[in-house]
């Protein structure tokens, strides 16, 4: 066995190195952050060759005073901590002091700095090999510049697993992307072999941080997102979500932001999941860009070498408040929303959020008795089937009146009201204009409903109803299956979920840890409808289940459960399946295509998912209506050219 021997400078900050420079991208992200926690304002970066060239930092902040840069360059000498209070409570982006050493282990680096109070700037050099510093006087305005050159040099088989300039560049332009979003108030520039590729002014205001999203994620993700602001218990999120018809086929959008700081963390990208749950379509993933403010002493980010990852002290707190937080913002989006989103893509301009909503369809039939969706029925006369024609727009007028007449809980004056009238429907921004005939959802000037007025069926399965932005087209069946669903989901919250003792129990085989865990939270796995009792050190029995799961797999429910609860601190697996089975019964409840549907069954359609949560998905995540704005058939059809 070899004697134990003390590491030589250069070998541990190679050490280190290994840790914090795994690629360009990682030394650029060091020096960014150290020139943010400088005060700049701003930032100038150059490269050359993806990075293993030249790295180049310059900004403008209070700079590093001539004596201090060869401290600079050492290992553990930082001006950002100095006792374990401040550590505890962390306010800057770095602090442990060792990302200059360990760069400058594995490349030529050389820093320049001046301060206010200095008449000359001062250089100090270092490389690789030796490490001795080499101070001479230079020539620079006050502020700091960094250059790496030759990154790997003296390593080269970390050298070799660089990729090609072009990847390597991809990853230092996202690394710009997530300090630019992180920091409005500083201006970046950043340029590849000698040419600007990207150049940000600061953002002052909130329209200048809505330009920046746009310019660094794309104006699409901007006319499609909802903005996020709210408060609680000391914490406070804000931001974009965007909505789940804006979903992507891998992670690629999502930035989230604590204190300033970009993190990954899985609390936070299950609470993010969680409220994106029912809206998704099939493995696609939902984009952001979100900030997360907190107390510094209630988050702990000194966790991982490379900072990315954080540990919050009430890490159920914070998922809770995340998850309520956009489950709520998701659900109160309304198609008016969207169509903001959507005018303004089709004309070149910058929108607002756009929105979701859906609603229950009401039962087809050929003539007699109408019963609503809602709950309340009525007398009709189908026009178009009593006479054998289609039905056509030209009767629209008629029907509007006639549909007013449901919603003010009564039948249509011509037929006699066979059924006791139920109170009438109570939806959000209708109102009654008696002088046009018609139920009006006030949008702005506008004077009509979001969704417009139907004016069709198509093939027994699309609704085509017309508004002032141009043509709407809704699937009725996925429209009704969400509207339908909503509903069970609101009935079933306002019950105790009840449980259904097992004939025989389940005896599951599990660790201590998870024996504790149940025994722990025996209480809350009651609520859910989960009974529990632990009859060993390892065993559990599992005696009750939620009556609506009564032919689940009860170990493997147990299971799932005692995993989240391990990971997260809390679990919604009881949720998930119980909404994954309503879905199911909602989906086999609703309208079913090649029904044919009266103009006012349409429309009590149309205003239903008006006033439905989520209405714009169905149940599995697909979209259940969509705008075809008159910029874009103007566009089909040549028109003004």
């Amino acid at each position: 066995m070899p004697s134990i021997k003390l590491l030589s400078p250069r070998l541990a900050n190679q050490i280190a190195a290994g840790e914090v420079v795994e690629r360009p991208s990682s030394v650029l992200k060091e020096l960014i952050e150290n020139a943010l926690d400088a005060g700049g304002r701003r930032i100038d970066v150059d490269v050359e060759q993806g990075g293993a060239r030249l790295i180049r930092v310059r900004d403008d902040g209070v700079g590093i005073p001539r004596d201090e840069l060869p401290l600079a360059l050492s290992r553990h000498a930082t001006s950002k901590i100095a006792s374990l209070d401040d550590l505890e409570a962390v306010a800057s982006l770095g602090f442990r002091g060792e990302a200059l050493a360990s760069i400058s282990s594995v490349s030529r680096l050389t820093l320049t700095s001046r301060t206010a109070d200095q008449e000359a700037a001062s250089r100090v050099e270092v490389e690789g090999r030796d490490m001795d510093a080499r101070i001479s006087p230079a020539a620079h305005p006050v502020g700091t510049t960094v250059e790496v050159r030759d990154l790997f040099f003296n390593t080269p088989a970390r050298r070799k697993f660089m990729r090609t300039e072009k990847t390597e560049f991809g990853h230092l332009e996202e690394v710009l992307r997530r300090q630019a979003l992180g920091r409005f108030d500083t201006g970046f520039t950043l340029r590849h072999n000698q040419k600007v590729v990207q150049s940000l002014r600061p953002a002052e205001t909130e329209l200048d941080h809505e330009r920046r999203v746009g310019a660094l994620c794309g104006q699409k993700f901007i006319d499609n997102a909802v903005v996020i602001d709210a408060q609680a218990t000391g914490l406070r999120l804000k931001g974009w979500v965007a909505l789940p018809t804006f979903s992507r086929s891998q992670a690629d959008l999502q930035y989230f932001f604590v204190n300033g700081r970009v993190i990954r963390d899985r609390l936070v990208a299950h609470a993010v999941r969680q409220a994106y749950r029912d809206v998704l379509y099939n493995n696609r993933h939902p984009a952001f860009v979100l900030y997360l403010e907190l107390d510094p002493a209630n988050v702990d980010v000194n966790v991982h070498p490379t900072k990315h990852e954080v540990r919050f002290r009430d890490g159920r707190l914070v998922h809770d408040f995340i998850f309520r937080t956009l489950h709520r913002a998701l659900g109160d989006v309304r198609p008016d929303d969207h169509f903001r989103g959507a005018v303004a893509q089709s004309l070149g301009r910058n929108g607002g959020g756009a929105a979701l909503s859906a609603a229950p369809a009401p039962a087809p039939q050929q003539g007699g008795e109408f019963q609503s969706a809602s709950g309340y029925s009525g007398q009709y006369q189908s026009y178009g089937a009593a006479s054998g024609q289609p039905q056509s727009p030209w009767a629209a007028q008629d029907q509007m009146a006639f549909y007013r007449s449901l919603s003010e809980g009564g039948g249509p004056s011509a037929a006699p009201q066979t059924a006791p009238a139920p109170e009438p429907r109570a939806y959000p921004h209708i109102v009654p204009t008696p002088a046009m005939g018609r139920t009006e959802a006030v949008e702005g000037e506008a004077g009509e409903p979001p969704l417009g007025y139907a004016i069709a069926q198509l093939h027994g399965i699309y609704i085509l109803a017309q508004s002032r932005q141009g043509m709407i087209i809704v699937d009725m069946h996925a429209a009704h299956e969400r509207i339908t669903y909503e509903r069970m989901k609101r009935a079933l919250d306002t019950q105790d979920l009840t449980s259904q003792p097992l004939l025989v129990p389940v005896s599951v085989a599990v660790s201590q840890k998870e024996a504790a865990l149940a025994e722990d939270h025996a209480a809350e796995l009651s609520m859910l409808g989960l009974t529990v009792e632990r009859i060993g050190p390892e065993t559990l029995a599992v005696r009750q289940l939620p009556a609506l799961l009564r032919g689940a797999d009860a170990e493997q429910l147990l299971r799932d459960v005692l995993a989240d609860l391990i990971a997260n601190g809390t679990s919604d697996r009881v949720e998930a399946q119980t909404h994954e089975l309503l879905g199911t019964m909602a989906c086999h409840g609703s309208v079913r295509a090649n029904r044919q549907l009266t103009i006012p069954e349409m429309n009590a359609l149309l205003r239903d998912m008006e006033a439905t949560e989520r209405s714009g998905q169905c149940n599995h995540g697909r979209p259940t209506w969509t705008l075809v704005t008159l910029p874009e058939l103007d566009k089909l059809f040549l028109r003004g050219r």
